[in-house]
């Protein structure tokens, strides 16, 4: 029976981060966007783009010919006003998804729960190959 690497402690050592990634479906497009529009630190290499996110580890972004946009939240960003953020990233051309099966959103396009128990305010907006991301204030 083979072992697993989380029963060895791989995942324990500092020498060998965990990391997420995910496609896009163009990678000069996702810089732009990334970097530019949304101010995150870039590494380029040449199979993709690393995300530099403070406090949070890094995220990759590979090139996908047949790419394929996840219907789900990839990336969440934690911020302290998401009000303030909502209205920065609206006049950088950024807009946010409504969906339909849940309340509407206010007029900012942020979605705020009724109580606090029922989970953060957010709000949900689609990078350039159409993953879904969201601004969150906990």
């Amino acid at each position: 029976m083979g072992c697993s690497p989380f029963h060895t402690g791989l995942y324990h050592n500092a020498d060998t981060p965990a990391f997420s990634g995910y496609s896009v479906d163009d990678i000069t497009k996702a810089k732009e966007f990334y970097g530019t529009t949304l101010g995150i630190e870039i590494e380029e290499s040449g199979q993709g783009l690393e995300l530099k996110l403070k406090g949070a580890g890094n995220v990759f972004l590979y090139p996908k010919p047949n790419h394929t946009p996840a219907s789900f939240t990839v990336l969440n960003f934690a911020v302290e006003d998401i009000g303030k953020t909502a209205e920065e990233l609206r006049a950088k051309g950024i807009k946010f998804e409504i969906y339909e099966q849940m309340p509407q959103p206010d007029s900012n396009g942020i979605y705020r729960p009724p109580s606090r128990n029922q989970g953060p305010d957010i709000a949900w907006f689609k990078d350039p190959a159409g993953n879904v991301l969201s601004v969150l204030q906990m």
